[in-house]
């Protein structure tokens, strides 16, 4: 049964060699849009799920961590008086302008603290030190930013809403969903850039809870006092940051149907090349219902086919998402794909083959075993 199996695979090379890059095709397609579909959400709350922060308190119906909204700064008190609260400060998130030395303007999404370590963040500092950025109009930038605002340095200055700031650091990995570049100030650096918007004015207060402290009781507490506000847990507020861009800017549903067609075209190429293939060697098959042979038999064959033609072609699609994944880092796109994705592409591409073939398993469980003995 198994060298059927295989001899009938391999008695067109051209063909199997078909059916082997239809299958790699809708692989490599499902690990590009999903890997950058995973990308793009992480993107959209890596700087939530990195800060240090056990509760985040928001304005009203707040969208996403980018899209901020204002409130009054001193609310921070309320939150600093609830029992269980070990800290919490005001975190500023606002876009604002940056002038580029080649006289153009581009946006900056600007975090800004009082103290940037006491919360993780940025969680990765390529150069310069956080605790400089209080004692003078400066800024760190990501590294990021190279893409959209060019090559820049330590030492350099940029203007932000038309005021010259000097850059004293760079960050790594610090990205929004939108692209924007992100840079961080000092908090009141940042409301005086933004003072006819931002004086007096917050956009998010941090929490981070004292030991063994009850979360939803401090949470319940923060909601009475603060009732204007909402307020979550870090993992709530990251899931409602990435659904925000999967519901509102049509990103899934393109994902989903990018995926469904390169499916599509991967079980057509696998269906029509086993029938084809089966049509071919009928009397083989016949051959086997003469001896004996049951339909359970038959589609053991067919099976086979079906998953040597998966396998190989998931293992040439992985190996094409995966070379190009550096070429769209330097794009600066972020290509995710773990194991466990990897693994789940696997078992889907040998289920979707395996259905491709119950084509030519109707064509052959039908079959009259006499066909061998007709001239």
């Amino acid at each position: 049964m198994v060298s059927l199996a295989r001899r009938n695979l391999l008695h067109d090379r051209l063909r199997f060699a078909i059916t082997i890059a239809g299958v790699a095709f809708a692989v490599t397609l499902v690990f590009v849009q999903v890997g950058l579909f995973l990308g793009l959400l992480e993107n959209a709350s890596v700087t939530i799920e990195h800060t240090g922060a056990d509760l985040w308190v928001t304005s009203r119906n707040t969208p996403n961590v980018d899209f901020a909204h204002t409130f009054p700064e001193t609310l921070v008190q309320r939150v600093r008086s609830v029992p269980g609260v070990a800290r919490a400060d005001n975190l500023l998130v606002w876009f604002m302008q940056i002038s580029l030395p080649t006289g153009t303007q581009e946006g900056t999404l600007v975090y800004a603290l009082e103290d940037f370590a006491a919360w993780d963040l940025p969680w990765s500092v390529k150069e310069g030190r956080l605790e400089d950025l209080p004692r003078g109009d400066y800024l760190f930038l990501d590294d990021s930013a190279t893409r959209r605002f060019g090559p820049f340095a330590a030492g350099e200055y940029r203007e932000v809403n038309e005021r010259r700031l000097k850059i004293i650091g760079r960050t790594v990995a610090a990205r929004s969903f939108t692209t924007t570049p992100i840079s961080f100030v000092d908090y009141g650096l940042a409301q005086e850039l933004g003072s006819q918007t931002l004086r007096g004015k917050t956009t998010y207060v941090l929490v981070k809870l004292a030991p063994g402290a009850d979360l939803e009781a401090v949470r319940a507490e923060i909601r009475r006092r603060l009732p204007y506000n909402d307020v979550f847990t870090k993992a709530e507020w990251a899931k409602r940051s990435r659904s925000y861009w999967v519901a509102n800017t049509g990103i899934g549903l393109n994902m989903y149907l990018t995926v469904f067609l390169g499916v599509l075209v991967g079980v057509v190429v696998v269906a029509l090349t086993l029938y084809t293939s089966t049509m071919e060697h009928l009397k083989e098959f016949g051959t086997v219902k003469a001896i004996g042979g049951s339909n359970r038999d038959i589609y053991r064959i067919l099976a086979e086919q079906s998953v040597i033609a998966a396998v190989l072609g998931f293992a040439a699609g992985a190996l094409f998402a995966l070379a190009a994944a550096p070429g769209m880092a330097k794009a600066g796109l972020q290509l995710i794909i773990t194991p466990g994705f990897g693994a789940a592409v696997l078992v889907g591409t040998v289920l979707l083959c395996l259905a491709a073939s119950l084509v030519s398993f109707r064509k052959v469980a039908a079959l009259d075993p006499a066909l061998v003995f007709r001239g």
